[in-house]
């Protein structure tokens, strides 16, 4: 098996990508096929859906033999559950599985079919990191591909509590409209590493070309500097 595109997003590592994808609308991503999939043929009848279902690889994770693990882990501690809980890992949409495969479900925002890059499709609401390998696509069918009555397990009972997010003006200069309030969503659900809360601790989150340094606080995500990522 072998990867038809890659992603591109403003995230450079997995550091502040949102849990889950269509939590932040307001995030952009492209699918750029490879050299062998760029034909306009193999989307055809793609632009009479609203949703595309992505299979892609979570890459950014290290293998069992990078981790010197000799098994893969029946269990895991979900954040959502305050890391305080074992549930088992097909119970759970943890990126440390047997295989590294993820499932998103993302809005197509449009597709743009003689591009230099061959065919590009723009997307919305992705939880994908820049240059996470695809394996397949498939649209959304809303009569088999929908359940709004289904059981969500214990992520029924439990949601994300939200941060406050203080944001200086000043600071708010370097990005657009539209992708600072992208930012400020993905600020706003806590990208700091699982169970982390430390006070005086500056985190840096790369977006885009900037390195978004904060820190957190009483319920509140204070941004403090913005710094450029280009040399």
């Amino acid at each position: 098996m072998r990867p038809i595109a890659h992603f591109h997003s403003a995230f450079p590592t997995k550091f502040g990508i949102p849990r889950q994808s269509g939590i932040v609308k307001e995030l952009r991503g492209r699918i750029v096929f490879e050299p062998e999939f760029r034909n306009v043929d193999a989307l055809r009848g793609l632009e009479g859906f609203d949703y595309l279902w992505i299979i892609w690889e979570f890459s950014a994770n290290r293998t069992m033999e990078e981790r010197g693990a000799t098994s893969w882990q029946p269990t895991v501690r979900p954040p959502l559950l305050g890391g305080n809980v074992q549930m088992g890992v097909f119970a759970t949409r943890s990126p440390y599985r047997p295989n590294p495969i993820g499932l998103s479900s993302v809005l197509i925002d449009h597709i743009e079919l003689n591009s230099t890059e061959g065919p590009v499709i723009h997307l919305l609401g992705a939880d994908l990191m820049d240059g996470t390998p695809i394996y397949d696509i498939k649209p959304y069918v809303t009569y088999a591909d929908c359940h709004p009555d289904a059981r969500s397990g214990f992520v029924d009972e439990r949601r994300w509590q939200e941060l406050e997010v203080e944001f200086p003006e000043v600071l708010k200069a370097h990005f657009t409209p539209e992708s600072l309030k992208a930012l400020i969503r993905v600020l706003a659900l806590d990208p700091r590493p699982q169970y982390q809360d430390l006070p005086d601790k500056v985190y840096g989150m790369p977006y885009e070309d900037y390195d978004i340094r904060f820190r957190v606080a009483d319920g509140v995500l204070q941004v403090v500097e913005v710094k450029s990522l280009r040399s």
